[in-house]
């Protein structure tokens, strides 16, 4: 497993799900449509997405930053 960043390369909107993508080892496009499917579940999927967003480090930072 690798450290949990959003890449700078392969994001769609925040680079969220590919990082938890690549965290998993899973592809990007299945963690994409596990989220969306979440999403017709209720709870605070968008609110965590966001949340991730923005405390997740970008690649580059995250990579400067060790």
């Amino acid at each position: 497993m690798s450290s949990l960043a959003r890449p700078t390369h392969g994001r769609v909107i925040g680079g969220v799900c590919a990082a938890l993508a690549r965290r998993f080892g899973t592809s990007a496009t299945t963690m994409r449509v596990i989220f969306l499917v979440s999403c017709l579940l209720p709870g605070p999927q968008f609110l965590l997405y966001l949340a991730l967003w923005v405390l997740l480090p970008s690649e580059d930072k995250a990579r400067t930053a060790w």
